[in-house]
């Protein structure tokens, strides 16, 4: 999949409309706890200002629906920016209304216009074709670099899309690399390639499965969605969360990874515990039979030794999904113990965003990990084998 190239635009000193993705996590007081995203949005940023363009910048924070909620407001997204980039941002007080329309027609070369969350126009996720024009009336050029929302058909992403030709919109450095990168992964892995997968339901999760299924080598599952596959084998697996509905599914993904001749490894025993809490009592029990009332919550320590054994060989790994509850000390120690172990493996190391690349970053391995994806949810639907809205607009037709 070949996308437009921001390189091959003709920017010099024009304005540009960057759709980012600074949908980052705060603290209790507001306070930005994590800026990967925003750091991953820089080089196409500085590249425009190079450029000597003029800089609208566009992203969401949260999900305020369509109103104006001050604890999403992008002011702390702002002062980040303005620091990492070393020169002013002007925030807009709105996102289409007279405030943002008078700052982006006076912006100046070298400027930086930050548009307030584009999620307090209701439009946004209708994909208002109304809003896509006023968004699009801001700039010469339109650049997408949110892959995290790009399999969102969002104003912003997809429908501005419209009002652009081919030579005015490309994709952005981070969204290039993100597309890439899957791509190569899905496309021409160097094996033995693993796909470890875990997260709380096979739901999320199911047709990713059933698309990596002929690609990987190994497949090692975590979580809570584990549990559906043990309760298929016939297994006691006590209070644990499983996705009844998916029974028959979970079972023909196992028939179809041992047609395919794909190793499909299971957790041999779990942390357990008889309620879902910090001071809950734990015990470490066989996956085939937790007692009646408890539940499994990490994979136990027989499953972290099984899971570094079943690496110890590959050349490549997606991981995508916790292997339990890592939030809570008690039960991160199975997650912990796989990132680092992935970490300090020589192989190709692919992490797809959400949850799993907060958990490498708690622990302070994500220095090692060969890519982190930014975006969860897109990661997953490439994952599955679909064309991301966002995307299919900036893809070069082949003749």
């Amino acid at each position: 999949m070949e996308l437009l190239n921001i390189k091959n635009l003709d920017l010099a000193g024009k304005k540009v409309f960057i759709r980012c993705d600074f949908n980052v996590p705060m603290d209790e007081f507001g306070n930005i706890s994590d800026d990967r995203r925003i750091r991953s949005a820089l080089a196409t940023i500085n590249y425009c200002l190079d450029q000597d363009c003029s800089v609208v910048l566009g992203s969401h924070l949260g999900r305020p629906d369509g109103q104006v909620v001050e604890k999403y407001s992008l002011i702390p997204v702002a002062r980040r920016i303005q620091h990492l980039l070393k020169r002013e941002v002007i925030l807009a007080k709105d996102v289409v209304g007279e405030d943002a329309l008078s700052k982006a027609a006076a912006l100046r070369q070298g400027e930086v216009l930050l548009l307030e969350n584009l999620r307090y126009e209701d439009g946004e996720t209708k994909n208002d074709k109304e809003l896509s024009k006023k968004l699009s009336s801001m700039a010469d050029f339109y650049i997408n670099d949110a892959f995290g929302v790009s399999h969102r058909a969002h104003s912003s992403v997809e429908g501005i899309t419209h009002f652009f030709d081919n030579n005015h919109k490309a994709a952005g450095f981070l969204l290039q690399k993100e597309i890439q990168f899957f791509g190569k992964l899905i496309q021409n892995p160097v094996r033995p390639f693993a796909a470890i997968v875990g997260g709380s339901k096979v739901s999320g999760k199911l047709e990713a499965l059933i698309n990596l299924l002929p690609r990987v080598d190994k497949i090692l599952i975590g979580g809570g969605m584990a549990f559906t596959f043990l309760k298929k084998l016939g297994h006691d697996i006590g209070a644990s969360l499983v996705e009844d509905d998916l029974l028959e599914d979970a079972g023909h993904i196992m028939d179809e990874a041992k047609k395919l001749g794909v190793k499909f490894y299971l957790p041999v025993d779990v942390v357990a515990a008889e309620k879902f809490a910090e001071d809950s009592i734990i015990k470490i029990t066989s996956s085939q039979e937790i007692p009646a009332g408890w539940m499994g919550l990490d994979i136990g320590p027989a499953t972290v030794r099984l899971y570094k054994e079943v690496l110890g060989d590959v050349q490549t790994v997606l991981w995508n999904g916790p292997m339990g509850v890592y939030e809570m000390d008690k039960f991160a120690r199975g997650s912990n113990e796989i990132a680092h172990f992935v970490a300090d493996s020589y192989a190709t190391t692919v992490v797809g965003g959400g949850d799993t690349a907060d958990l490498v970053q708690r622990i302070g391995v994500d220095d090692e990990m060969t890519f982190i994806s930014t975006g969860g949810g897109a990661s997953l639907e490439l994952l599955e084998g679909k064309i991301l809205p966002g995307v299919a607009s900036l893809m070069i037709k082949e003749d």
